[in-house]
């Protein structure tokens, strides 16, 4: 089991391990089970996502999360799981908002930022569904990791890393 995952609490982890079932993962879903808005903007060149806390009617806040819609589709889908990761893991660090730019970089600590990617890994590409797609290659080729990564929506490059190809 992932240990990120463990540090959630349990209520979310079913969430979000509801939510890992479909390939591939319907983020927008899981980030509305979650109670997180998400929307398409415009942002600042080098911006990919961003996570902040948005008063509300009631007083409460919501969380809200904006990817930036001039970046790749697979792309967008890799932001919006690091964004649901740092609510996920780092709420009570998100201040008046997380800017994370191209490389997944914002004012938390490499530490933090390695955490949410990681958690972004296994929300959008889970090692279960993986390992299964991904059993029966005799050898896996760039063609074999273009389509396993078109399955998830993500970039050829992700899919590499989480394969273990090097």
């Amino acid at each position: 089991m992932n240990r990120l995952l463990d540090k959630i609490p349990a209520e979310q982890r079913e969430i979000v391990n509801s939510h890992l079932t479909d390939i591939p993962v319907k983020l927008g879903a899981l980030a509305r089970a979650l109670g997180v808005e998400v929307t398409a903007a415009t942002l600042s060149p080098g911006i990919s996502g961003e996570i902040r806390r948005i008063a509300n009617g009631d007083g409460e806040g919501v969380y809200q999360i904006r990817i930036n819609r001039h970046e790749k589709k697979e792309r967008q889908r890799f932001t919006l799981a690091h964004e649901i990761a740092h609510f996920l893991l780092h709420r009570d660090k998100i201040g008046d908002g997380l800017y994370d730019d191209v490389l997944y970089r914002s004012k938390l600590s490499n530490h933090l930022e390695y955490e949410a990617n990681r958690l972004a890994a296994e929300i959008v590409m889970p090692a279960a569904a993986v390992k299964d797609i991904s059993k029966d290659a005799q050898y896996i080729d760039d063609e074999k990791v273009e389509e396993i990564s078109n399955l998830f929506g993500v970039s050829k490059e992700a899919m590499t890393i989480r394969l273990g190809i090097t």
